[in-house]
């Protein structure tokens, strides 16, 4: 029952994740975030570069997300891989945006907190599943 429950809760997370990447994209892209919720000098030419950097790593994610969650629907062994790789770029992602925002000396919590569940969520799944022995 709690490896079942494990499972649904990281589902959820991943699922969690991986849209809302896809979503943020879309809005980003067409510029639907009102500017009150804007980091600081969001439209500076290079932190647009900056923002726009993630894209790869985020769409990555948002891909080997889907694709541990088929497999792991299949029964694929391969999903413990797959959702490792997820696992990493989610944290490296979320980490990355708040180290830039400490050393800018930016604190916002519209921003701080998605990233900090990106950099955190990651770390605690990989160590309950290893500690329950659901990765191997």
């Amino acid at each position: 029952m709690a490896r079942k429950t494990s499972l649904t809760i990281f589902k959820i997370n991943f699922l969690i994740v991986d849209i809302g990447f896809i979503i943020y994209w879309l809005i980003t892209y067409m510029n639907w975030i009102p500017d009150e919720f804007l980091f600081t000098d969001y439209k500076n030419p290079l932190l647009v570069i900056w923002n726009w950097s993630f894209f790869p790593i985020d769409i990555l994610i948002s891909i080997t997300g889907f694709i541990t969650l088929y497999l792991l629907k299949i029964g694929n062994p391969l999903w413990q891989t797959l959702a490792k790789i997820s696992l990493t770029l989610t944290f490296a992602s979320g980490f990355v945006a708040i180290s830039f925002w400490i050393i800018q000396g930016f604190y916002d919590p519209s921003w701080w907190l998605p990233n900090l569940y990106l950099a955190t969520y990651p770390i605690l799944c990989v160590v309950y599943f290893y500690k329950k022995k659901i990765f191997i």
